[in-house]
């Protein structure tokens, strides 16, 4: 195996997205994904079933299509890789066994890897290389998390996260309940730009001093975060509305509703970062596109003279390409691959890099 730039293909399934990038080193070829997400508008939400079903009819066909925009061969792979955990089960099980079987089939080696960690892999298709006192915040539908990476292919730390809902998760039920539809966090982020965002003061779950505490006495939720009141709270409001026979202010409920859940992130984040010596930091996941989590955490950075990084888009949701990136630099790191008899593991800490 070329251990200095390795070829690797990468399958990432952990929720709607089937995704196989293959990454030669540090560098991208390509990165194709397929979406299940129009099969879930109707019910609101990732089916997990259906999300299984899909990646069952997508996989053969984004495979096919990756290795035919990067111009290669299954025979001139070096390695494969796959997402693990976290993730739904079902759908991880899909992308295990087609990694397993093609490693089965070809001979080549496999390594398992962490999804929420391949997230950070995937500043390493920017620069080459991640830089020093890094932090990761990653923000999407199923998770809201602040790590130290200290070094991406063995030694992640999770410093804060979500009590309750995801970020991502709170962004679609608020919607649901504005009538804006799924996705949630792209239809309110629209609607927010037309609205007040100190037209209503929703709560900053666990901002109250005995869940932050002090530097030096740190209290319980010191760097997490919950949302499941905010949410709570513009339901409450909403029905208050519709009681007293008044017009719901829609765009503005949304542009308050988006300025607490961004202000509680950023803020957390960078007290995160300030106290343990983080000086860049990386922002992920498929929230990471909100126009306003992006300006106010680059503002906040700034402030605190901490070097922001936000991937590409198309990087930032769940992709293949991480997931190989990730494996390339365990690969270049000396990593053992895992072999086939792994399974996967839905609640996967960030601490388990790779099994």
């Amino acid at each position: 195996m070329n251990r200095s730039e390795p070829l690797v293909l990468g399958i990432e399934s952990s929720c709607d997205e089937t995704g196989v990038g293959i990454v030669r080193g540090t560098t991208l070829l390509t990165n194709a994904v397929s979406s299940s997400m129009d099969e879930h508008v109707r019910f609101g939400g990732v089916i997990p079933e259906i999300a299984s079903r899909a990646h069952l009819d997508a996989m053969v066909p984004t495979l096919q299509q990756a290795l035919d925009d990067a111009g290669v061969q299954l025979a001139d792979v070096d390695a494969l890789a796959v997402t693990s955990g976290p993730g739904l089960s079902g759908a991880l099980m899909v992308g295990v066994a087609a990694a397993k079987a093609l490693s089965v089939a070809t001979g080549k080696p496999l390594y398992a890897v962490n999804h929420l960690v391949a997230h950070v892999g995937v500043g390493l298709l920017d620069s080459g290389e991640l830089p020093e006192n890094l932090g990761a915040l990653l923000v999407s539908g199923g998770h809201t998390e602040i790590l130290r990476v200290r070094n991406l292919a063995s030694d992640v730390e999770l410093l804060g996260s979500t009590i309750d809902d995801a970020a991502g998760e709170a962004y679609d039920k608020v919607a649901r309940i504005l009538g804006l539809g799924y996705p949630g966090g792209p239809a309110i982020d629209r609607i927010a730009a037309q609205g007040n965002p100190a037209a209503v003061r929703f709560p900053r779950g666990l901002s109250q001093p005995k869940y932050l505490g002090t530097a030096e006495q740190p209290g319980p939720h010191r760097y997490d975060w919950s949302f499941s009141g905010l949410k709570t709270a513009v339901a409450r409001f909403v029905e208050d509305c519709e009681a007293r026979g008044v017009e719901v202010p829609v765009a503005d409920v949304a542009a308050s509703f988006q300025e607490a859940v961004v202000d509680i992130i950023t803020s957390k984040a960078v007290l995160a970062c300030t106290e343990n010596g983080i000086t860049s930091l990386l922002l992920g996941g498929g929230v990471a596109s909100n126009s306003r989590l992006r300006q106010l955490t680059r503002e906040r950075c700034e402030a605190a003279g901490i070097t922001l990084t936000i991937p590409p888009s198309s990087l930032c949701t769940d992709n293949g390409a991480m997931v190989a990136a990730l494996a390339a630099r365990i690969i270049m790191d000396g990593g053992e691959p895992s072999g086939i008899g792994f399974g996967t593991d839905s609640s996967m800490p960030v601490s388990t890099v790779h099994l």
